[in-house]
């Protein structure tokens, strides 16, 4: 049997999508960040001019509430949209100036989000649950 659009098969893949991309995201970036935030407060980069301690703070935001929030499929369009801005200016500010190496990984991040911002939470979802 060939997978085709059967939504059962889409469900399921955007349940991967969000528990891969969220679920990375967080423990890999966010929560090592959120265990640290004190170390790292004054050092953080400052691609967008708010101070290092509001950078750190927004993009810690991001990586752990809005990536749980995701995994969750819980308010997940909204909550993908610090987590698209995070990895732009990840990928295209904060190491605009590197080779695409340093860059990758941030776009496929921010791709990933992308698309469960278009494709929803899909029927596996908190989202799913509360909204219908």
């Amino acid at each position: 049997m060939l997978l085709n659009s059967d939504p059962v098969s889409e469900d399921t893949g955007l349940l991967l999508l969000r528990v891969t991309a969220g679920g990375s995201m967080l423990f890999a970036h966010g929560w090592p960040k959120l265990a640290h935030f004190a170390d790292k407060m004054e050092t953080f980069g400052d691609p967008i001019g708010l101070g290092p301690a509001v950078s750190l703070g927004l993009i810690t935001f991001a990586e752990t509430v809005c990536s749980a929030l995701v995994i969750l499929g819980l308010w997940t369009r909204a909550s993908t949209i610090p987590l698209v801005i995070g990895m732009a200016v990840a990928a295209f500010m904060a190491n605009g100036d590197e080779p695409f190496k340093k860059q990758e990984l941030a776009v496929i991040y921010m791709a990933a989000f992308l698309a469960i911002f278009f494709l929803g939470s899909g029927r596996f979802s908190l989202d799913r649950v509360r909204f219908q």
